[in-house]
């Protein structure tokens, strides 16, 4: 697969490839068969106009204003007026990869060629995308249904010259910005701009990266547990796979096998000769992380089938079946599969900070961590160590719960209650967008911590633990004395996010 150079044809976009074009300079084209299936449509609605018939959102109103009849002369200001009324988002813009995804995502359901959009004015959205102009997107103001209209209107504002966007690290009008990058606004046509604006895309956008991230920290969570269980001596035997073929969810396995991996030839673990030994079992947080890890996984498992599912499908209204030649209203904008995807990846991300948390005030609670010194400081009152950091995990933890509330069970009529059931999907992928940012701090500080009760140990860690540590220090040096510790914690939340820790697991 070609990362640098992706295809889109309406059916085959991966998570993968999104991420790389969201997140690196790879160049996206429509294929043929695209192109091909986009003409038909697009000849479908050229016919449609002469014929003078009665299509939602191509020759009437919106929304409330569904059987207001629009004159043909009319129809270009329909289309632009339709993205320039729904500029209405606010508060703080959308990340640059996520504006990004976002632009990919909508070319890519576009191809699919049930949208009656001209091969043109998609082509010239992916120029954008290609040369970095990038359209400024308010992140708040969609409800999720019809789909994304305020992020998705702020996106094509550009896409006509109006709007503003940054190009080149320079923040510029729309017109500006396509004429420094030697693009062309569009005159939006009869249908075009419902058909840019309708669609799920800002809500997929950051739920696509945010689960790509997650499935990354899934990875590091296990790492995390493994230098934790390291630290304090814990037992391997929770983590053997005889234990969990008895119960034999995918992700729990998984989760087992990676802490296996991690202390492999371990001389920490299941030291029965340690006098400072109390307990034949350790706490839950660590003799049950697979169990819960695990659970995690098969969440973002679900997540990942939705938003697959999601990326290559038509999303807008009306959709257009030229080969039946009929045009159908209907609801495949609605983003009720999305946000509920997203609000469980919240939940189940937070509860890998939850637990991980739990963890980080065991190996700092002298009473649990067999011989390692309270709140690992070599001297203690003198000293406080790690002992905030616990603190921050525990701030970042109590804020998650506020966030993993369910968005998508929540409804606010609009449109005078035309559109009476809307899905705050959005609002749910911001959340779990947010909670990632949480969690990967939160295992940040327990991967500091463990990190450091490792270096009170004389005995030599697991193979896996041992790659992780010289990670970590290659970042952030050993604690000696007290220091400002939010730069550690960030260094080592980098260390997260480049993918750079997960090397130990591979």
């Amino acid at each position: 697969m070609n990362l640098h150079r992706v295809v889109i044809d309406g059916e085959h976009l991966t998570v993968q490839q999104a991420v790389a074009v969201a997140r690196g300079n790879g160049q996206v084209r429509l294929a043929p068969v695209a192109k091909k299936r986009m003409g038909r449509s697009w000849a479908w609605v050229e016919r449609a106009l002469r014929e003078r018939a009665v299509v939602y959102g191509v020759t009437t109103g919106f929304g409330a204003f569904q059987n207001v009849s629009i004159a043909p002369e009319k129809l270009r200001e329909l289309q632009r007026n339709m993205i320039m009324s729904h500029c209405a988002g606010v508060g703080d813009p959308l990340s640059e990869e996520g504006v990004r995804a976002m632009m990919l995502l909508r070319a890519n359901a576009l191809a699919k060629g049930f949208s009656g959009i001209r091969v043109s004015t998609v082509e010239r959205l992916l120029e954008m995308l290609n040369k970095r102009v990038h359209p400024v997107i308010p992140a708040q103001g969609s409800v999720g249904a019809s789909g994304d209209l305020a992020p998705l209107s702020h996106m094509a504002a550009v896409l006509i010259g109006e709007g503003v966007a940054v190009y080149r690290g320079k923040r510029l009008n729309g017109a500006r910005a396509m004429k420094a990058a030697g693009i062309r606004p569009v005159v939006l046509e009869a249908k075009e701009g419902i058909a840019l604006n309708n669609g799920t895309q800002a809500m997929t956008a950051i739920g696509v990266l945010a689960l790509h991230d997650a499935e990354q920290l899934a990875a590091i969570a296990d790492i995390a547990a493994a230098m934790t269980l390291e630290a304090v001596k814990g037992k391997s035997t929770p983590f053997a796979a005889l234990v969990h073929s008895t119960r034999p969810h995918v992700g729990q396995a998984v989760s087992a096998r990676n802490i296996r991996s991690m202390i492999r030839g371990s001389e920490l673990v299941d030291r029965v000769d340690d006098d400072t030994r109390e307990s034949v079992q350790d706490s839950y947080s660590i003799r049950c992380a697979p169990q819960v890890h695990g659970a995690s996984r098969d969440a973002m498992t679900y997540g990942r089938k939705v938003l697959e599912t999601e990326m290559n499908s038509a999303t807008d209204n009306p959709l257009i079946f030229p080969d039946k030649s009929v045009a159908y209203s209907a609801g495949n904008f609605h983003g009720q599969p999305v946000g509920l995807a997203l609000d469980f990846l919240g939940l189940a991300v937070a509860e890998l900070g939850d637990i991980s948390e739990r963890r980080t005030a065991k190996i700092l609670d002298k009473h649990h961590s067999y011989g390692l010194p309270a709140f690992l400081a070599s001297d203690g009152g003198v000293q406080s160590g790690l002992m905030i950091a616990q603190y921050t995990a525990a701030a970042l933890v109590s804020e998650n719960k506020v966030l993993m509330h369910p968005a998508s069970g929540d409804s606010i009529p609009t449109s005078a209650s035309q559109e009476d059931h809307v899905s705050m999907g959005t609002i749910s992928a911001r959340h779990a967008r947010n909670i990632i940012d949480n969690v990967q701090r939160i295992i940040a500080i327990e991967i500091l911590c463990a990190a450091q009760g490792l270096e009170y140990r004389s005995q030599r860690p697991g193979v896996g633990t041992r790659q992780a540590l010289a990670a970590v220090r290659k970042l952030v040096r050993p604690l000696r004395g007290d220091r400002s510790l939010t730069e550690d914690i960030e260094k080592v939340t980098s260390l997260i996010r480049s993918g750079g820790l997960a090397n130990a697991l591979r």
